[in-house]
């Protein structure tokens, strides 16, 4: 092992003593799991036998359960429908320890992510979701739940999938709070809110997201360095951790310092939620006392498991502690077949959200 693993490894049993809080989209991520035997006479499309069903909490509420897997504490803030899919949402938080006691109940359908997967592919994916505004009464009443819980975290994670919750009014007011508080504030971000993420932590944003930041595409490992220097720059944060699929991560700190961070991923079966556990993981380690570039390496080890996994999984202190202690392959990193978004393709082992 060498010195800069065992630095690693010292940061994990300190997990347990960071709490968090998690801002934004939540969803209920649905699975059938079933085999394909033929096509249907009808169209040109496989029938799935269905041979089991599971649930995991989605979107923000995944960010939440990756964060209590690796043992940390967690409070989630956000809004689920008045409805079966909500209560079911809040009973997997539940069985997870999960505080959900800001999640708050609105006539707003819940998001819902339901796959379908026959033979470890992903055949279909089907989306229930409201794109309406939320109203400005549940908007106050989220901004006091953050401020509530605010005093008893460590971090503030907010992950902005879209949907509604993460709003210029949201940002204003639970920024500024967090701020007050020195808390540690990580961001997943969207394009249209980057300018409200002035002086936060860190954002951990992919390539694409990097991109639509600065607004022009990022082809060149020369135009992620720009973009990430920028980005530093323009919101006068702390660091900035782009992710890049199977060309690992690159991480900008204030002051100049970057850091390539190849990935470690060798065997990818499913892609989903690891943008979530990268953020989880990079924040529980920031909060546990860890440097930046040891939490990013750290993110970058839990995410090369769970894309290991299929469907939306974790990683736990123990397969993050064994997978540190593995030396490291020589070579080419190994070609594998991974599922993305209803698509099969082949690709480099690697990360990717």
């Amino acid at each position: 092992m060498t010195q800069a693993t065992d630095s690693l490894q010292g940061v994990i049993p300190r997990f347990r003593g960071a709490k968090i809080l998690v801002v934004g989209d939540l969803m209920l991520d649905e699975f059938v799991w079933g085999n394909v035997s033929r096509i249907s006479p009808e169209a040109p499309v496989p029938v799935v036998w269905v041979q089991s069903e599971s649930l995991m909490p989605g979107g923000a509420a995944n960010v939440a359960n990756n964060i209590r897997a690796l043992g940390g504490e967690v409070a989630a803030v956000g809004v689920v429908g008045d409805d079966r899919w909500g209560r079911m949402l809040r009973e997997e938080l539940a069985a997870r320890t999960i505080d959900a006691s800001g999640v708050l109940a609105t006539p707003r359908p819940t998001t819902v992510k339901t796959r379908v997967i026959a033979h470890h592919q992903q055949v279909v994916r089907v989306d229930r979701e409201s794109g309406e505004a939320l109203p400005q009464a549940v908007v106050e009443r989220l901004i006091r739940a953050v401020a509530d819980r605010i005093p008893a975290v460590d971090a503030v994670v907010i992950e902005d999938y879209g949907k509604g919750v993460i709003t210029r009014a949201l940002l204003e007011a639970v920024i500024p709070l967090a701020r007050q508080r020195r808390k540690l504030i990580t961001v997943d971000p969207k394009e249209e809110h980057v300018e409200l993420y002035h002086r936060v932590t860190a954002l951990t944003p992919n390539r694409m997201e990097a991109g639509e930041a600065v607004g022009r595409d990022l082809a060149t490992d020369a135009d992620v360095q720009r973009a990430g220097r920028e980005l530093l720059r323009r919101l006068d944060c702390d660091g900035v951790l782009i992710t890049l699929g199977e060309d690992g991560m690159r991480l900008f700190e204030r002051g100049g310092d970057e850091t390539r961070i190849p990935t470690v991923a060798q065997e990818v079966f499913d892609v989903a939620g690891a943008g979530d556990t990268v953020i989880a993981t990079f924040t529980l380690a920031l909060a546990s006392g860890a440097t930046m570039t040891q939490a990013a390496r750290l993110a970058n080890h839990a995410a090369g498991i769970v894309v290991g996994k299929l469907g939306v999984a974790v990683a736990t202190p123990q397969e993050l502690t064994n997978r540190l202690n593995r030396q490291p392959r020589k070579g080419p990193n190994v070609k594998r077949r991974v599922t993305l978004e209803g698509k099969t393709r082949s690709r480099s082992a690697g990360i990717t959200r």
